[in-house]
């Protein structure tokens, strides 16, 4: 009998490439999420298809049915996504699942999820950080009021860049209104270029890696196209990602924005504690299975430049017009690869744009982004979970 993997978060580009390395290496495939998720629903992928109440509206609900789940279909192996993540690791269901959940508890997700959080555990062990301080109150944000160019503003919990200040002109900076129930820091500003790892941790042992850039990317910072970074930059992420697995002692998939100053000196941002789109660096042949299931480390991939096709096409393009940017963008197309479609699959480029507009849509009625519709039923902002 086939091993079974419950892959969740089936709204992203990234569960599809991990259902697709899990199908390679003979994995029996379960995917789930509580949207539509028309762009699996549309894949040839020998997968089943699941749907979960919303974790964050009905918490309980979603436990009791990944309970069920796992029992009827003898999951051996649970993978999280996206910010189910966080809900998958609630204590109750964390200390049920077991080593069947690639995700550590709770505890040490909010250390990774939390900005501040992450930025101290980093200071404490070693790693390079810019200097983070808390803002609780109005007082301490008036204090940066003549500095506020040196310095990086943004919630604690937050996703996308979503409210993030970059060094703000003093004008922009004194429109920035504090919420008591979203703690905000403040962020030393480092000049330099930016550059993101994805990496998979086997009980505090990197397995996998992937070190990428890019020059393509939404009004929020989310990029859409990934381009593997130059042999020395990728060294170095990857020195820090085996230490952050091992003072974390990570089991699970974590990731993390990086910039390296003016002497290539790389400083840790913040980490996203689930699935980035570095995963399709790695996926496709069964290594990534292996390197979660059985702790086995991935072999370094030929280096090839990965992007979301829709994306490429809808945003890319007119930011190529409008920005005299249409060569490079051409390049990036031909030397790239699509990580949404794959040959024999290409009716999931029909559902990612389904899933793009029932978004859009959403956020319409909802009255916010885009960006905070894809999460809004998943996300967690730092409450206590049972």
């Amino acid at each position: 009998m086939a091993r079974q993997v419950l892959i969740t978060g089936a709204r992203s580009v990234a569960a599809l490439e991990l259902a697709r390395d899990f199908s390679a290496a003979g994995w029996e495939v379960h995917l789930a999420d509580s949207a539509a998720a028309r762009m699996a629903r549309c894949s040839t992928l020998p997968v089943r298809l699941h749907r979960h109440p919303a974790p964050r509206q009905q918490g309980g609900a979603f436990r009791q049915w990944v309970r069920a789940l796992v029992e009827e279909y003898r999951i051996e192996l649970v993978i999280p996504t996206c910010e189910e993540v966080f809900h998958l690791a609630a204590p109750s269901l964390h200390d049920w699942l077991g080593d069947r959940l690639m995700a550590p508890s709770l505890e040490t997700l909010r250390t990774l999820h939390d900005k501040l959080c992450f930025a101290r555990h980093c200071q404490q062990a070693g790693l390079p950080v810019p200097e983070s301080q808390p803002i609780e109150s109005a007082d301490q944000l008036a204090t940066y009021r003549t500095t506020c160019h040196e310095w990086v503003f943004k919630p604690r919990f937050s996703r996308f860049g979503d409210r993030a200040l970059i060094a703000p002109k003093a004008a922009r900076f004194a429109q920035l209104c504090l919420d008591p129930a979203q703690p905000w820091m403040a962020q030393a500003y480092i000049h330099g270029e930016e550059a993101c790892f994805y990496a998979v941790a086997h009980h505090g042992q990197l397995t996998a890696f992937s070190a990428y850039c890019s020059r393509w990317r939404m009004a929020g910072g989310a990029s859409y196209a990934f381009e593997p970074l130059d042999a020395s930059r990728h060294a170095k992420l990857h020195t820090l990602a085996i230490q952050l697995a091992a003072s974390a002692r990570l089991h699970g998939q974590f990731a993390c924005d990086a910039i390296f100053d003016v002497n290539e000196r790389p400083f840790l941002l913040e980490c996203n504690p689930r699935a980035t789109s570095g995963v399709h660096l790695l996926g496709g042949a069964g290594h990534l299975a292996r390197a979660m299931g059985d702790g086995i480390p991935a072999p370094d991939t030929p280096p090839t430049i990965r992007y979301l096709g829709p994306a490429m096409w809808l945003l890319g393009l007119p930011t190529a017009l409008r920005h005299a940017r249409l060569a490079r963008w051409w390049r990036c197309l031909r030397a790239g690869r699509d990580a949404v479609s794959s040959p024999g699959d290409r009716w999931v480029l029909v559902g990612a744009l389904a899933d793009a507009a029932g978004f859009a849509l959403n956020g319409l009625l909802h009255q916010h982004s885009t960006n905070a519709a894809t999460t809004h039923d998943l996300e967690w902002n730092g409450e206590e979970l049972p």
